[in-house]
């Protein structure tokens, strides 16, 4: 039989769960927790697993979004994965949500772009394969439109409204946009299967997250 995958993504306010076999999703679960998911998480996760007549000991591989997003909301979701496999014994693969949200576009070169908040983006160019041509930075839009490579780019991004006018009179005005849904567990458990699969699966106490930005409390810490 093929292998169980279990996904989660607890980057941002909405986040969500995906159980798969193998590269096919069978359930995929969008959460919305403004407060976060730490209340919550394990409970979904049993209710999944119970639909599907799976344990936690059934899962082959687990999956998480590492980031970039909240802070609290990775580490969440990071130490759900972890423990859940550190428990059974299983592997565990981290995967960035910006390599997940690549994956709903269809062109050579996909321009990944979400709001970092503070005037600033994350973003990324990663290749219609998932290889990361540019890699991941946070910084301000109109800035990174500056280090985007040549060629025909699509836009990829969960709401892309904020950035639409800051392509008039650039190089990519016309240029392809892709909205990627806020549920994006199915995309990371699709990965984590696939990194697992190529002998990329981790032990569970190797995996970090990848916050891009440093947190409050680097940006603002002084040495008196």
């Amino acid at each position: 039989m093929t292998e169980l995958i279990l996904a989660v993504d607890t980057t941002h306010e909405f986040g969500s769960l995906a159980l798969l076999r193998g590269p096919e999703v069978l359930e995929e679960v969008l959460l919305h927790s403004p407060e976060g998911f730490g209340q919550i998480l394990f409970g979904r996760l049993g209710e999944l697993m119970a639909r599907h007549g799976s344990k936690p000991a059934d899962v082959d591989c687990f999956a998480a979004a590492s980031g970039p997003g909240s802070f609290t909301g990775v580490r969440i979701g990071l130490a759900a994965v972890k423990g859940l496999a550190e428990a059974t014994g299983k592997p565990a693969v981290a995967v960035s949500n910006l390599a997940a949200m690549a994956r709903f576009g269809s062109a050579a070169l996909r321009a990944v772009v979400l709001d970092a908040r503070r005037g600033e983006v994350y973003g990324a160019v990663y290749d219609g394969c998932g290889a990361v041509v540019a890699g991941e930075t946070v910084t301000t839009f109109t800035a990174w439109l500056g280090t985007l490579p040549e060629g025909e780019i699509e836009f990829v991004s969960t709401d892309f409204s904020p950035f639409a006018a800051a392509l008039k009179g650039t190089r990519f005005a016309g240029a392809a946009v892709t909205t990627a849904p806020r549920a994006l567990a199915a995309a990371v458990g699709r990965i984590g299967y696939e990194r697992w699969r190529a002998g990329e699966g981790a032990d569970p106490t190797g995996i970090d997250a990848n916050y891009v930005r440093r947190s409050d409390a680097e940006l603002f810490w002084k040495e008196y």
